[in-house]
């Protein structure tokens, strides 16, 4: 009876041993994030950031398994400051800390020189709200994006003021940011190409608070639109100090005014001002107010601007590694060129630079104090 019973031992031991780990401890997967969480855009790198978490939070709560074992998705938080400087030094953090891949980051001028750093470490990034065309031009096959860049958005902008709009004498100032002068060129490119006047051309710095110098020069020129490229608290600025000069040009932005600041600090001053948003009208798509109302519960507080992007970011890298299989950043990598993910912003499916395939874009206006969307161009039909 020993013996039997030593050989009933010693089998349940194999078979132990064999049996898969479900009660074991999840292996933990880190996602990085980078974005501006201090200074004067933190309130949008945190929207990015809880937007990006949330999915990762839903995500875990399916207990996900990659090769085989259970994993739990956490996310790398780095703050770039909205500073390249740091956000090279932020991504070779992240990069050092063995993230399997990275969303982020906002700026334009942070994505671009980050990317190398990543390009040099096989780690996927895919950016929730850089929209400077150069980013996906470098050649590099780790970079993209949830939204349309600014080459397309901004010459559709131009062609709006022309043709919609029937202005005859556009200003433009931009801030000097590759997102601002970038997205300046786009329009301004857009103008041209639907026959439009472009009669003067400022610029200022993206920490300018006094626009009233730029401002006169435009008005000397009798301007019946202003184009902004720049953020959305400048802009706000902008548009206040417009109406204190007794200006009635209609302030016309692309990719960055709407926000809640925006609404905030311009006040009744900004009525009617315009901004073509890359993206569908989430206002409404019933999953968009669905996502608001988890992110509201979450996070006690509403979407500021991009969120939604970022969890959509966070979607299709967390379905490249499932796809993969493996926690390998180069086999995520090649699995993020394939993914397809339709998120709260819509069918997310890449083109061999990148960048989103039909991107729509979606024009609000500040009605009574709040933005409003027209109307929406392009896109996928999703």
């Amino acid at each position: 009876m020993k013996r039997r019973n030593l050989i009933i031992a010693l089998a349940l031991t194999g078979l132990c041993a064999h049996a898969p780990s479900y009660g074991a401890d999840p292996e933990i997967v880190k996602i990085g994030f980078a974005g501006p969480l201090t200074g004067p855009v933190a309130r949008v790198g945190k929207d990015l950031q809880y937007g990006a978490q949330l999915a990762l939070d839903e995500e875990n709560a399916k207990n996900p398994i990659i090769g085989g074992k259970p994993v739990k998705f956490v996310l790398d938080v780095q703050d770039d400051q909205a500073d390249p400087r740091v956000a090279i030094q932020g991504a070779q953090k992240l990069v050092d800390d063995g993230v399997v891949g990275v969303i982020g980051h906002y700026n334009s001028g942070c994505s671009i020189p980050a990317s190398a750093v990543y390009h040099q470490a096989n780690v996927a990034m895919i950016t929730p709200g850089s929209t400077n065309p150069q980013l996906t031009k470098q050649g590099f096959k780790n970079v993209f994006r949830t939204m349309g860049h600014d080459g397309i958005g901004g010459v559709v902008a131009g062609h709006f003021v022309v043709e919609q709009i029937k202005a005859k004498r556009i200003g433009i100032i931009d801030d000097r940011t590759a997102f601002g002068q970038g997205l300046a060129d786009a329009f301004e490119k857009g103008v041209k190409e639907a026959n439009g006047n472009v009669v003067d051309r400022e610029f200022t710095n993206d920490k300018a608070v006094d626009l009233r110098a730029v401002l006169t020069s435009l008005k000397s020129k009798n301007v019946d639109v202003i184009f902004f490229g720049g953020l959305d608290e400048q802009g706000a600025m902008l548009v206040k100090q417009m109406r204190s000069l007794g200006m009635q040009a209609q302030l016309f932005g692309a990719g960055a005014l709407k926000s809640n600041a925006f609404l905030q600090i311009a006040g009744s001053s900004g009525e009617g001002t315009q901004d073509l948003e890359p993206g569908p009208a989430l206002d409404k798509l019933p999953a968009a107010q669905e996502f608001g109302k988890r992110y509201k519960a979450r996070f006690n507080q509403d979407v500021e601007l991009y969120a939604p992007f970022a969890y959509d970011a966070a979607l299709v890298m967390i379905k490249a590694i499932h796809d993969a299989n493996s926690l390998d950043r180069q086999k995520i990598l090649d699995s993020m060129s394939k993914a397809t993910v339709t998120g709260v912003t819509g069918k997310i499916a890449f083109d061999p630079y990148g960048d989103l395939i039909k991107p729509p874009y979606t024009l609000f206006v500040v009605q009574q104090g709040q933005w409003k969307s027209v109307k929406t161009v392009g896109g996928n039909g999703v």
